[in-house]
C-alpha cells in the first residue's frame, strides 16, 4: 500500500509551524524525541535481488549472471535509510527541529515478528555506534507482522550491461496495510503533543486517500499542536488515482516518468500546470534525470531549478536515486527548516541524488556529502570525492 512520512515543514514555505515528528506509512517513521516524532513508511518490497546480465535473457534460455546482490528495498525505506546517514553526518549542521532530535519508526507489513526474514530485514538499518542515545536509530514496534508468513515482499531487478535497462519482477504474499490498521497507527499519535509530517509513496491511491482522510481527522491540518503535514510521491507512469492523492498533499513529488507520460515536454510545464490541481500544497517538484530538479512554492507560484553542478563520471547504480531525492530535501525541510531556503535545499538534495548513482546501494552518503559556505550561498552543497 502507499507510505507516507511526517516531519518537520518549513516555515517559510508552509502556513504550518515547524513540525517536529516525521512518519512514513506502511514502512519506516521518523520521530522526534522531544516531544515525540513520528515517520511512518509503507514497506512494499522488503527485499530487493538485482542481478546483472550481459542481456535481457529470451525466454526458455540459460543465461549466466555477472553478478548478484541482495539488499532490503523499498521507496520509503530506502529514503529513511538515506535519512539515517544524514543525522548522523559528522560534516552536516545539527538538525534545528526545535524540540530535540528526530527519532525514526518503522511501519510496514513485514512476516511473522521472529521470522529470518524480518530479522534480515531489521539487521539492514546498522545501529549507532550508541545505540542507545542514537538519534538515527529506527523503531520497529509499529511494524505489521503477518502471522504465518516466513518471506518478504520481493522484487528481483533484472540489469542488462548491454542497454542498461532495469527489468522488474515483484512478489508480495503479505497482505498490505488496510486503512483501519493505518488508523490504530495514528491513533497512537493523538495528543503527543508535537506536528507531524507523513510521507506517502503512493502505491495504491484508493487506499492511500482513505489513509491520508484518516490522518487529518485524528490529527488535523490546521495550527493545532498535533496537526498533520501530508507529502506524496506522484511516480508510476498510468497509475489511477494520484492526482487525487497529490491534492491532499501539502508537499508533491513528481517523477519525470510519470510527467513524461501525461505528455510533458519540461519540469517547468509540468508544475506550472499541474500545481493547479494544487489545492493545498506549499511545495511541489519534480526530478528530470541529468538536468537536475525543479521546485515551485505554490504560495507565490516562483519556480527554482537546481542543475546538476558535479559531472557524473560513471552511472553504476541508479536504483534508488529518486528515493535519495527525496531524502535530501526531506532532511532539508525536516531538519533544515530555518536555515536553509528552497533553493539549498533543492541543490543538496540534487547533489546527494547525483553522488548516489556512483555507487552501489547507499553505503556511505552522509560520509562523502559535506556542506560548503559558498556551495550554500549558491543554492547547493558540495561533494566531497
Amino acid at each position: 500500500m502507499a507510505q507516507w512520512i511526517h516531519a518537520s515543514a518549513d516555515s517559510r514555505n508552509s502556513p504550518r509551524a515547524p513540525c517536529r515528528t516525521l512518519q512514513v506509512t506502511g514502512g519506516l517513521i521518523i520521530v522526534p524525541r522531544i516531544p515525540p516524532g513520528v515517520g511512518e513508511v509503507v514497506k512494499r518490497y522488503p527485499l530487493t535481488t538485482l542481478p546483472s546480465v550481459p542481456h535481457f535473457p529470451e525466454e526458455d534460455l540459460k543465461l549466466r549472471a555477472t553478478s548478484i546482490r541482495v539488499r532490503r528495498g523499498g521507496n520509503c525505506p530506502n529514503t529513511m535509510e538515506v535519512l539515517q546517514q544524514l543525522l548522523r553526518a559528522r560534516d552536516l549542521p545539527p538538525p534545528t527541529t526545535g524540540g530535540g532530535p528526530l527519532k525514526m519508526h518503522l511501519v510496514s507489513p513485514l512476516p511473522e515478528r521472529h521470522s529470518q526474514a524480518t530479522a534480515q530485514i531489521i539487521s539492514s538499518f546498522p545501529p549507532g555506534p550508541d545505540a542507545a542515545a542514537d538519534a538515527a536509530a529506527i523503531n520497529f514496534e509499529h511494524c505489521l507482522f503477518r502471522e504465518g508468513h516466513q518471506a518478504p515482499a520481493s522484487s528481483y531487478i533484472f540489469r542488462s550491461e548491454a542497454t542498461g535497462s532495469r527489468t522488474i519482477v515483484n512478489h508480495n504474499e503479505l497482505l498490505d496495510m488496510t486503512t483501519d490498521e493505518f488508523l490504530d497507527v495514528v491513533e497512537a499519535f493523538r495528543g503527543q503533543g508535537g506536528r507531524t509530517w507523513w510521507h506517502f509513496e503512493g502505491r495504491v491511491p484508493e487506499t492511500t486517500l482513505g489513509c491520508i482522510r484518516a490522518l487529518r481527522r485524528v490529527l488535523g491540518d490546521g495550527d493545532g499542536d498535533d496537526a498533520a503535514t501530508v507529502s506524496v510521491e506522484v511516480e508510476r507512469p498510468g497509475r489511477a488515482g494520484l492526482r487525487e492523492l497529490a491534492a491532499e498533499a501539502d508537499v508533491v513529488f513528481y517523477s519525470k516518468s510519470w510527467a513524461e507520460d501525461c505528455g510533458y515536454l519540461s519540469a517547468e510545464d509540468c508544475l506550472r500546470k499541474e500545481s493547479l490541481t494544487l489545492p493545498r500544497a506549499s511545495l511541489a517538484m519534480v526530478t528530470w534525470g541529468a538536468e537536475g530538479a525543479w521546485c515551485m512554492s505554490l504560495k507565490d507560484r516562483q519556480l527554482v531549478k537546481s542543475p546538476v553542478k558535479t559531472p557524473v563520471k560513471q552511472v553504476v547504480d541508479s536504483v534508488g536515486a529518486g528515493d535519495t531525492f527525496v531524502a535530501g530535501m526531506l532532511y532539508g525541510l525536516i531538519c533544515q527548516a530555518e536555515t536553509w531556503d528552497v533553493a539549498h535545499k533543492l541543490g543538496f538534495a540534487v547533489a546527494l541524488a547525483t553522488l548516489k548513482v556512483q555507487r552501489e546501494g547507499f553505503g556511505g552518503l552522509g560520509d562523502d556529502i559535506r556542506m560548503d559556505v559558498q556551495s550554500c550561498a549558491d543554492g547547493g552543497p558540495s561533494v566531497r570525492r
